[in-house]
């Protein structure tokens, strides 16, 4: 193959790419749409492809079914976030950017309440624990002050803050988020922080 054959294949694939990344947008903003309209049980994939316009041999092309495509976009929200930190190269010794991300969920409390209501709440955090306990293991090994914990117990320690970081999530919700997210940031990372330099 030729360079120049390369160099209009890397073209293509780039187009490529760039069209499903549209169309999977333009599906999972048909579907939260729909969710601040009317409960997720009654949407149908029918309805997300009226409102994303999109065929649907492409919807099951990239999803199975809705719930495929909601637990997929919550899958690549949640590692985006889980990364954020890493990704920016972030020098602070946040091992999570829960401030950015408590942030986002105020701004789309209605979605929030729209997973609940759904009933899809409960494994959406289940997805976030996961992908948000690996990025946690991988800001403490980048931290001086995380690298002096084993690295045989940052899997282990990096899930538990995890959980715990849903768990202020989930109580901060309940209670109408009333403090910022800015001191929610500092009050995990004092958890964080205490229970790792005990």
């Amino acid at each position: 193959m030729s360079e120049n054959d390369r160099l209009r294949l890397v073209e293509l694939n780039k187009k490529i790419d760039a069209r499903v990344r549209r169309t999977r947008d333009a599906l999972g903003d048909a579907l939260v749409a729909l969710m601040h309209e009317k409960p997720f049980d009654t949407i149908t994939v029918q309805d997300v492809l009226d409102r994303a316009k999109v065929g649907r041999s492409t919807f099951y092309s990239h999803y199975s079914d809705k719930d495929d495509l909601l637990m997929s976009d919550a899958e690549e929200f949640f590692e985006s976030v889980a990364m954020l930190l890493s990704a920016r190269g972030d020098e602070s010794d946040r091992v999570f950017p829960v401030r950015e991300f408590f942030s986002h969920i105020a701004e789309a409390k209605q979605f929030v309440d729209a997973l609940v209501s759904s009933g899809k709440f409960n494994d959406s955090m289940e997805l976030a624990r996961g992908l948000f306990a690996r990025g946690i293991e991988r800001r403490l090994s980048e931290l001086p002050r995380g690298r002096g914990i084993p690295a045989e117990e940052r899997p282990a320690i990096a899930f538990a803050h995890a959980g715990g970081l849903l768990s202020l999530l989930t109580w901060w919700i309940d209670r109408g988020m009333p403090q910022p997210p800015a001191e929610m940031d500092q009050l995990f990372h004092k958890m964080v922080w205490k229970g790792v330099e005990s």
